[in-house]
């Protein structure tokens, strides 16, 4: 990336409590954004020559709070507390270079094909979550199977549909390489606070834009109890059992990255739901024009893999995708390397 001039750190930005969740005073830096911009000369960001869209993806307190459902701690146990503290200082020192920034938000139900009240063994007990993860074999042998009571909920009360589904999703999942179905603590449930922007990187957000006149664009995914949707651009299963479509890519927004001139990609887990995106974008400009890769930068520090001690470590597989995708073309760069 092509090293421009920085602007300072605003004083409002505590680097402390950017694992804290917290009020964002609104007005009060509505008002402080637009006299910063005068301050420092940042035009609107319509009049932007080199369009440059930072996508911030799940930045949610359910997986960047440590005491929260998916808190990503990577190897260091600090993870996703020190990748915002970065991010929030990336969006402050380019703020007059960021055209559009676009946070994805993971939203979710209760009963989800991931959630452990989907399933139940031979006894009737929940997996347990994290800890477990589903195969086509599992399916096939009856280890695991839909709990019935969710079936009026999800299908109209067609059990033997949603058993038929359910066997069809993991076999999908094998058949495309994809890890197998991992039930995970509920989390990011829609109208909780796990749901929610991390408030520091939300205040950052919001100062961005004000100071450049810049609507925060904000892209929902994973709401269809059906499917897994790692990727903000397209679900794991588009497909049902009988081969009609339950879900849809992304198009909107896989054309509105497509436009931009520069695209800066941070958030979280590194080893999920930033490289699931990653290998679906990276998808689409194959399709497109490969050249295109080379426009795409990758905030290595402002992202981290999953790890639960004891039980599974991704940071191997992250790092892998990553390599993938700077021979695609890509560029991996540090978020004080400018751009």
């Amino acid at each position: 990336m092509t090293k421009l001039k920085q602007l300072p750190i605003p004083t409002h930005f505590d680097i402390a409590k950017v694992g804290e969740v917290w009020r964002v005073p609104y007005q009060q830096r509505a008002i402080e954004a637009a006299a910063w911009a005068k301050t420092h000369q940042i035009s609107g960001a319509a009049t932007d020559e080199l369009r440059v869209c930072l996508l911030i993806i799940d930045a949610q307190n359910t997986f960047c709070i440590p005491e929260f459902e998916l808190f990503v701690g990577g190897r260091s146990g600090r993870g996703a507390v020190e990748d915002n503290q970065r991010l929030c200082e990336f969006i402050y020192r380019h703020l007059g270079e960021i055209t559009t920034i676009i946070p994805t938000l993971d939203t979710h139900t209760a009963m989800q094909i991931f959630h452990p009240i989907f399933w139940v063994d031979r006894q009737g007990n929940h997996p347990t979550p994290a800890a477990t993860m589903i195969t086509l074999e599992d399916v096939e042998q009856g280890l695991w199977q839909v709990n019935p009571a969710i079936a009026p909920s999800i299908m109209a009360g067609d059990y033997a549909g949603l058993q038929r589904y359910a066997r069809h999703y993991v076999h999908q999942l094998t058949a495309a390489g994809k890890f197998p179905l991992t039930v995970w603590p509920y989390h990011s449930m829609l109208g909780g606070i796990g749901h929610a922007l991390v408030s520091a990187v939300e205040e950052a957000v919001f100062f961005h834009n004000i100071a450049r006149n810049s609507q925060t664009i904000f892209e929902i995914k994973g709401n269809n109890p059906l499917t897994e949707n790692y990727s903000v651009l397209r679900p794991e299963v588009l497909e049902g059992a009988e081969g009609g479509s339950i879900a849809h890519k992304n198009t909107s927004l896989i054309q509105k990255l497509l436009g931009f001139d520069r695209v800066i990609i941070a958030g979280q887990a590194k080893s999920h739901c930033v490289a699931w995106t990653i290998d679906d974008l990276l998808t689409e400009i194959l399709a497109t024009d490969p050249h295109l890769a080379k426009k795409v930068y990758l905030l290595e520090d402002c992202t981290s893999p999953v790890v639960v001690p004891g039980v599974i470590d991704f940071t191997e597989h992250a790092e892998a995708s990553f390599q993938r995708f700077a021979a695609a073309g890509m560029q991996i760069v540090q978020s004080t390397a400018g751009f």
